[in-house]
């Protein structure tokens, strides 16, 4: 029979296994509260194009074969051989003319300055938990996509809207890319928690 010194070591080796856990149950819990999707922080196709910066490609010019109804030949007459008519050309109007953009890199954002000169910052963040895209303009901060990796989840914390975190979670180890807007432009920064 061992005696209760030999058991020291492994009550308190699970007393801080228990300890831990809860205590990052605890640190959790405003992450997990956050966790259901918010549809509307998400960006659809429809917003991207009435935004501008996303503009889809315009269909190519087509022949349209004329439709004719089928004639059928008088009775005592031979039908007769005529060449078909030459196909019609449509063409689809001119987009309109767009005001002049331009796009520069700025510490790993792509930023596209559009003719009014209120730039927009884009940048995607890869870490091993997912990859997310985030825009930041004016003051905004705003989460395009976030794609978990296997085994992992994808939470977001917004409490104002220059302040965005999206988390990429598993047990016990989470990555975090953090950006704030402050001095008229998106700052960043990504982090890891737990192992």
């Amino acid at each position: 029979m061992r005696s209760p010194r030999s058991w020291m070591p492994l009550l308190g080796w699970c007393a801080a296994t228990l300890t831990s856990v809860a205590l990052a149950s605890v640190a959790m819990l405003p992450v997990l509260r956050t966790a259901t999707a918010d549809e509307s922080a998400l960006v659809s196709v429809d917003q991207l194009r009435d935004s501008g910066e996303f503009s889809p490609p315009s269909p190519p010019a087509s022949l349209i074969p004329p439709t004719t109804a089928p004639t059928s030949p008088s009775a005592g007459t031979s039908p007769s051989r005529t060449s078909p008519p030459a196909p019609t050309r449509t063409t689809t109007p001119p987009p309109p003319p767009e005001t002049a953009t331009t796009t520069t890199n700025k510490d790993g954002w792509t930023v596209t300055t559009a003719g009014d000169g209120a730039p927009t910052y884009l940048r995607s963040f890869r870490v091993e938990g997912g990859q997310t895209v985030i825009r930041a303009s004016d003051g905004v901060v705003k989460l395009v996509t976030a794609t978990p990796s296997d085994g992992f989840s994808v939470a977001t914390v917004q409490n104002s809207p220059d302040n965005l975190a999206v988390y990429f979670n598993e047990v016990n180890h989470s990555f975090i890319v953090h950006v704030v807007w402050q001095d008229d432009a998106p700052f960043a920064e990504v982090s890891e928690i737990g192992s």
